[in-house]
């Protein structure tokens, strides 16, 4: 199945879509709380360890976003011969650096 097209698509599987919307769910209760905590004028330590927290919880998302766009877009776009991928995928690393 063409899962990566010219129109910059990607088609997930029902379960991957679940794994991801879950763990985006996750971060939006972890900001609401976090949002909360100002509200409620919680100390800062407090509410840096939980900023702390929701970024590691979107970085995971992030990579393992990245892990399976290297696995199947790109592998594709190579097999492909469409080499323009690769220059999009060193774009990608220099915006997580």
């Amino acid at each position: 199945m063409n899962e990566c097209c010219n129109a910059k698509t990607k088609v997930r599987s029902e379960d991957e879509k679940k794994n991801i919307i879950t763990r985006i769910n996750k971060v939006i209760g972890q900001l609401n709380g976090i949002k909360n905590m100002i509200e409620e004028n919680r100390y800062c330590d407090d509410v840096l360890i939980q900023l702390s927290a929701a970024d590691k919880s979107i970085k995971a998302i992030a990579n393992l976003m990245l892990e399976n766009h290297m696995h199947t877009c790109l592998v594709e776009s190579i097999k492909n011969d469409d080499l323009t991928a690769i220059d999009e995928m060193v774009d990608l690393f220099k915006r997580f650096q």
